[in-house]
Order: structure tokens, then sequence, then C-alpha cells
């Protein structure tokens, strides 16, 4: 083999051998959201009749790996340099050459589309095709989501790591580095889209609840990351994508407090309850209300409960069920018998007390009729229902 071939050969092999585990992490990922996209992963496995590829690959890599690290550490210890440091020498001096990174992108792309294409006729299908290939509800509305949202975070560090190692030494790789950039982002969009989707099937099937809702706000912010990212990285403003992951942070943090999560989640369970009962379409499929979950929200859910408590037009049996919440929750807080020191004070204990005092009349006539744990309340209409709060995610 000549100079010249050896020169094309390693790049090419390194790349490959850098794009198979970051592969099968993303196919693994991708096959447990989708039963269909795994048939085929393990039809295309099949064709090599290779049973241990896994292990194979991974031996492969980690042995490469070592390798590279120990050549490296031994070459630069026989290299000498007098080099100065520059403020503006990044951190992390990029070692990746562009073969290797085009490979690599490249591969995740390939994938991605393959994805995508293989089940785009159902991708946002909805119930019309939960049960395809084997789906349960729950499967396709809370599993799938799980694992699109890791594989978007994953692209996320994927395109970073790249960007921060892989040298681009003229405007054409610049170019072809971005425009893989956009691709593999307009992608993952793609692929969160399905997820937000299968997230609110979830969420209008069982109900809101506290992971389901900061998964919620999460997949919000981390879309608007990866614009942003690509963005700056057309711009080649790569320096400021540190500060843009801080803002995104500080909006992610900011935006649960204004949202209020616990009065939020009280909100939309009552709201998709209505619906049900009103809507007969919307409830098939769907859990009734569980106001026992209720019970484990803070004192920011209370006056949001009172409020639906109030209102008219709500139907006797949910409204029976928002009374037994409340009337436990005004148990809770008569059983602590702790004399809270003015420092502890805040507006959601305030708030909550306040819409207590609103409904005392009402609540008097939901009766405790076993303070034995758990404690029993019997509603007006004669129904006893339990204090013991509900928990899931």
């Amino acid at each position: 083999m000549s100079g010249k071939q050896n020169v094309h050969f390693w790049p090419i092999l390194r790349g490959i051998v850098i794009a198979l585990p970051v592969i099968a992490i993303f196919a693994s990922l991708l096959s447990s959201a989708d039963p269909i996209f795994a048939t085929r992963v393990n039809e295309f496995i099949d064709l090599f009749n290779l049973e241990n590829l896994p292990e194979y690959i991974f031996r492969l890599v980690y042995i490469l790996l070592f390798a590279y690290v120990i050549a490296g550490t031994f070459l630069h210890a026989a290299q000498s340099t007098d080099e100065k440091i520059s403020e503006d020498k990044p951190v992390i001096s990029p070692f990746l050459g562009f073969t290797e990174e085009t490979i690599v992108l490249g591969s995740v792309i390939i994938l991605f589309v393959t994805f995508v294409t293989i089940q785009f006729q159902y991708f946002f299908g909805g119930q019309a095709n939960i049960h395809i290939e084997g789906y349960t509800f729950s499967e396709y509305a809370r599993k799938g989501f799980g694992e699109l949202v890791a594989v978007a975070f994953f692209s996320l560090l994927l395109l970073l790591g790249l960007g921060a190692i892989t040298r681009r030494e003229s405007e054409r790789q610049r170019r072809v580095f971005s425009s893989f950039g956009v691709s593999l982002v307009g992608l993952v969009l793609v692929m969160l889209a399905s997820a937000f989707q299968r997230l609110m099937l979830y969420e209008q099937a069982y109900g809101f609840s506290r992971l389901r809702t900061y998964t919620h706000v999460f997949m919000i912010w981390l879309a608007i990351l990866l614009v942003s990212v690509v963005v700056l990285e057309i711009l080649r403003r790569e320096r400021v994508i540190g500060l843009a992951m801080v803002l995104v942070s500080l909006g992610f943090i900011v935006s649960l407090s204004l949202l209020s999560v616990d009065a939020f989640i009280v909100k939309q369970n009552i709201q998709r309850e209505i619906r049900s009962v009103t809507d007969k379409t919307f409830s098939q499929g769907r859990v009734d209300l569980d106001a026992q979950y209720f019970l484990d929200l803070s004192d920011d859910a209370v006056p949001a409960l009172v409020d639906a408590f109030l209102t008219q037009s709500l139907p006797e049996a949910v409204h029976e069920k928002i009374g037994v919440a409340l009337a436990c929750k005004r148990y809770d807080r008569k059983l602590d018998q702790r004399v809270l020191p003015w420092q502890s004070f805040h507006f959601s204990r305030f708030y909550a007390d306040r819409a207590f005092a609103q409904v005392k009349k009402q609540l008097d006539s939901y009766k405790i009729t076993d303070t034995d744990w758990p404690v029993l309340v019997e509603t007006p209409s004669g129904e006893e229902l339990s204090c013991w709060p509900n928990y899931y995610d």
C-alpha cells in the first residue's frame, strides 16, 4: 500500500471505529422506542449471523481507544513544544480529523433518516396506531417518549463533542460540518416532536404528575437549546454555546417556578376529567380522575383545588372527589400541632389557609369516620374514600 493510500485509509478506519459504538447506542435507544424499527434492525443484524456483534464491537472499541491513548501519550512526551498559551486557544485542542467527523455524523444522520422513514407512516398517527406491531397504550405513550428524549439529549452531546474536538481547516469543511449539524438537529427535532406527542397522549390518558410536567417543560427547553446550538455553530459563535446552555437551564428552572407545578397539575387533571365526563369520545381509553394523588401535592395545590370545588358547573362525582382531597388535607393540617416561627412564613401556606377559610362550611359536610391509618372520609352522598395518597410517575 502506498503512502498516499495510507493517509486516506487510517482516518477512514478511525472514523468507522468511532462510529460503530455511537450507532450501536442510538440504534438500541431507537429500537426500544419503536418495535417496527427494532424488527428491521434485528433483520439487518441477522444477515451477518453475528450473535455476539455488540460484544465484538465493544472489545474492538476499547482496545483501539486504549492503544490510541497510550500511543498519543508516548508521542506527546517524545515531542517538545515551545507554544505559548493563548487566551484564544481552546481548552481542548482539536485532534480529530475531518474525515472521522464526517463518517460519525454521516452515519448517525443515515440512521436517523432510516428511523424516521420506516415509521413515518404512523409517526404522528396518535391513538389510531397505538396497537400497531404489539404496542399497548402505555408502551406507545410512556416508554417511547423516554427513549426519544434520550436520543435528543445524546445527539446534542455528540454535536457539541465533535464540534470541540474536530479540526476544520477550510471554509468548505466548516460548511459541511454546519450542514451536518443542521440535518442532525432537524431530524432530532422531528423525533422530539413525536416524543412530545406521545407524552401528551400519556397525559391525556392518565393525567399529569410532577414527573410528567417536569418532562413536558424540559422537552420544550431541550428543543430551544438544540436550535440555539446549531444557530451558534452556523454563526461561528461556538464559545457562546456554554452561555446558551446556562441560560436554557435557568429558563427551565424559572419556568417551573412561574408555572407553579402543583397548581398546574390540579387544573389540568380536573379539566381533563370534566372533558372526559362531557365528551364520550375523549373519555375512551382514559382512567378516571385520581384525586388521591392531590394529597401528595404541596400547599400550592390548595387554592386551585378550592377554585375547582367552588365551580358550580363541576360534575357531582368530580366535586366530591375534590371535596375528599380538601377534607383530607385539612384534617392532616389539624394534626400538625407544631408552632411555626415567623421565619417559616411563606406565601404558599398563607394562600392555602385563606383558601381553606373560603370552603370551611362546605368541607364540614365531609365527615372523618375513621382516624386510624388510613383515614376514611364520608362524602355527603354517603360514599367512603381513603386519605391514602397515590404515587406514580
